[in-house]
């Protein structure tokens, strides 16, 4: 071989040897458990743990860490299954040009099973993620704890479940589940800020469906058990479900484009592309003058932010409440809105954790909130009162109570009672309250009101539906709108709804530097 043109000599045959082993050791880690078990990863539309990372990651930007970690357990035949890397696949690399640190479970090394040496690799993970401050994206597909590794596999999770605990509200934590995800397993992706489940090939339960049967005497398949349909509609546990991986991974590309990197961070902000002052004149007709009659907030919040930005959250769960992303002259922020369409737009338990859970995550990592308010209530009823809706709608009063980023409210139509309050209010000190013309602002609506106030006038009417015609008129004149709120000074102005995009990117930009503070404490008790 040539010397160097620097003058430095050739490698020696031992330094060849040494480098060629180094070689041929990062060749046999990258094969995981081998071409006939990626095969049977393909077969079912499952990619493999390195594919996924190189899918997800800018290409050539991905740096691996401890890819030669091992077991050293050797019961139940574990010394003849030791691989390099134990299963997953650790580092960091870039998503659009910005640092993230990534995980992927191999499926083909014992099943993706967790044991003490992917334990290890996870949480020295977690702490470079949280010293770096940068987010961290975790890739599911295993068979959960490695049974033959007994207390060190739980020791494993243990630490793992900490530092979740540890990152949560520093650094975004979002998990990919893209294959079975059981047991102790599902509590890391349950204790990160966003779940993301493949259709074709994930599942997440605590117990599969042969337990179930056994204990229960219930007989359920895995998909309606903890399928993705399953965990983003009815549980509420995954915040996305998609077709496949592909779809998986672009979606978490996308997402981390409205996040930032931590909780000093700023979020990454886009050149405008849209007309700040952009007023669009359907939007005064959209709201029915009937309140009764229902409208989708979803054509509201898509016409007043960016073209094109509205980010939908957790699309199929408790729909009575709308949740996203949006930005709003370039900045992102976090869009909270009652849903007309479904229930009226009443708060039930599950719109109650929906709400809080994303005011919180957009408090934590300073994320301006837009909250918009059409509801008529809290849902009544015996499983609403039993399920504890007092203390699943109290948490939303906690939220944005102590949320100290800018926080702009509008009030397109009904605002009606304690939910009213909890949207946002100003006496939740909101900065800026704006409502519609339109805007019933009121401790109920007037048919129940006048009922309550006007008892005895109605019994002693002749005519008793004319009566309570005007006096239902006379109520609504009266109270039912949003000039006595503006008196008082709870609503800052009362707007056109072609007039709020202008009056939000207005109000933002005033209050874009906010700095709140809350009383010195180790921290509140949340009604859990």
């Amino acid at each position: 071989m040539d010397s160097d043109p620097r003058g430095f000599p050739p490698e020696d045959d031992r330094s060849a040897h040494l480098n060629a082993l180094l070689r041929e050791k990062r060749a046999h880690a990258a094969e995981g458990g081998g071409a006939k078990r990626a095969e049977v990863q393909h077969a079912k539309g499952k990619f493999t743990a390195r594919e996924r990372i190189d899918l997800l990651l800018d290409e050539g930007s991905f740096q691996e860490l401890d890819r030669f970690v091992a077991h050293r357990h050797t019961d139940f035949g574990l010394d003849a299954q030791k691989y390099d890397g134990d299963g997953i696949i650790t580092g960091f690399g870039k998503i659009d040009g910005r640092p993230v640190c990534v995980f992927s479970q191999d499926f083909t090394i014992l099943g993706g099973s967790f044991g003490e040496g992917a334990g290890l690799k996870l949480v020295k993970l977690m702490d470079a993620a949280m010293q770096a401050g940068v987010p961290v994206i975790g890739i599911n597909d295993g068979g959960g704890a490695r049974i033959q590794e007994g207390v060190f596999s739980l020791a494993a999770f243990g630490e793992l479940f900490y530092r979740n605990t540890l990152a949560s509200g520093v650094i975004p934590q979002i998990s990919l589940i893209l294959g079975p995800c059981a047991g102790g397993a599902v509590y890391s992706p349950a204790l990160t800020d966003f779940i993301i489940m493949s259709r074709s090939t994930a599942n997440m339960f605590i117990t599969g469906p042969k337990v179930v049967q056994a204990v229960t005497g219930e007989e359920v398949d895995l998909e309606t058990l903890g399928g993705a349909d399953t965990h983003a509609s009815r549980s509420g546990v995954a915040h996305f479900a998609v077709e496949n991986e592909k779809q998986s991974i672009a979606l978490t590309r996308k997402l981390l484009g409205y996040l930032p990197l931590n909780n000093r961070d700023e979020a990454p902000v886009l050149p405008p592309a849209d007309d700040p002052a952009r007023a669009d004149a359907f939007l005064d007709g959209l709201i029915p003058a009937d309140s009764s009659q229902p409208y989708d907030i979803k054509v509201l919040i898509e016409a007043i932010f960016d073209h094109d930005s509205f980010f939908e959250v957790q699309p199929d769960y408790a729909m009575n409440a709308v949740i996203g992303f949006a930005r709003l002259h370039g900045q992102p922020v976090g869009v909270v809105a009652n849903q007309p369409l479904y229930l009226a737009g009443v708060i039930d338990i599950d719109a109650s954790d929906k709400i809080t859970r994303f005011v919180r995550f957009c408090d934590a990592f300073n994320i301006p909130l837009v909250t918009f308010c059409d509801t008529p209530g809290f849902m009544p009823g015996v499983a609403q009162e039993h399920g504890g809706i007092i203390r699943h709608g109290a948490k939303i009063i906690y939220a944005y109570s102590e949320a100290t980023v800018p926080k702009l409210t509008v009030i397109t139509r009904k605002g009606y009672g304690g939910a009213y309050i909890v949207m946002s209010s100003r006496h939740l000190h909101a900065d800026q309250v704006f409502a519609y013309p339109g805007a019933e602002i009121a401790v109920m609506g007037a048919d129940g009101a006048v009922s309550i106030l006007y008892r005895r006038e109605l019994d002693d009417a002749e005519d008793k539906e004319a009566k309570r015609l005007e006096l239902t008129q006379e109520y609504q004149d009266k109270f039912a709108n949003p000039y006595r709120a503006a008196e008082a000074g709870y609503v800052d102005d009362v707007i056109l709804p072609s007039e709020t995009r202008a009056r939000l990117v207005a109000a933002l930009e005033l209050f874009r530097d906010k700095h709140g503070k809350l009383p010195a404490k180790k921290h509140g008790s949340i009604p859990m």
